[in-house]
């Protein structure tokens, strides 16, 4: 089991458990990271790491801790990815998205300086949802699924949101790339980037779904929006 801290959720119930890696010296602010379906695994303990290598406090929830805690699987492994599946139909989000306030909170007790929220799939859906349901200061969300039935939410953002987009992705038809493009385009408080013929995962740490030139682009453009807004 990869987590070492555990966060106690909001109603005091139960405790989120998260892997919490700290940086060199005084936080310059910090990122949460939300797994894929896959939970917290290799790739998001190294996402993790990397963050805190660059000045972060660093956190990453276990998402299907409800369900299962400890959970950690390889999307390249068939088997696995139908499981991940399995998690994911079954998450409720709505109580997830109460364990991540209770991060947030948790996250800004640690430390005074603002906070950004990084995710990846069903994180990227979630990372949209906190920038319209809490007042998180950044989110990123990467090839976020379901989005789409989500924009009229936009109006709520307060802080900055960036979202990363393959044209190719096979969970985000066309139509629903195109409804988010329309919805949030001008919305001044939200950024899209477009990464033509790439598909879902492109930016997974590790395996056969990453593409490097992609994944190098997307997470320089994700550094430098946290570098601005969260510090």
């Amino acid at each position: 089991m990869t987590t070492n801290t555990l966060i106690p959720t909001l109603d005091a119930n139960g405790d989120v458990p998260a892997l919490v890696v700290h940086p060199d010296g005084a936080p310059r602010g910090t990122i949460i990271v939300v797994q894929e379906i896959f939970g917290v695994n290799p790739g998001i303990v190294q996402k993790a790491k990397d963050w805190a290598a660059l000045g972060y406090l660093a956190i990453a929830p276990d998402i299907f801790w409800r369900q299962q805690p400890g959970i950690e699987l390889d999307p390249d492994v068939p088997e696995e990815f139908q499981q991940a599946l399995g998690f994911m139909g079954k998450h409720d989000f709505v109580r997830g998205l109460e364990d991540l306030r209770a991060v947030l909170a948790w996250a800004r007790a640690q430390h005074n300086g603002k906070v950004g929220l990084v995710g990846f799939c069903m994180g990227g859906l979630i990372a949209y949802q906190m920038a319209a349901r809490t007042d998180i200061d950044a989110s990123v969300g990467y090839y976020g699924v379901g989005i789409a039935g989500l924009v009229d939410e936009a109006a709520n953002i307060k802080g900055q949101l960036l979202l990363h987009i393959p044209t190719a992705d096979g969970f985000v038809p066309a139509e629903q790339q195109a409804a988010m493009h329309k919805a949030l385009d001008g919305n001044p408080h939200v950024t899209l980037f477009d990464y033509a013929g790439l598909d879902h995962g492109f930016a997974d740490t590790f395996g056969k779904r990453r593409s490097e030139a992609g994944a190098q682009l997307a997470d320089e453009r994700t550094r430098a929006f946290f570098a601005n807004v969260v510090g």
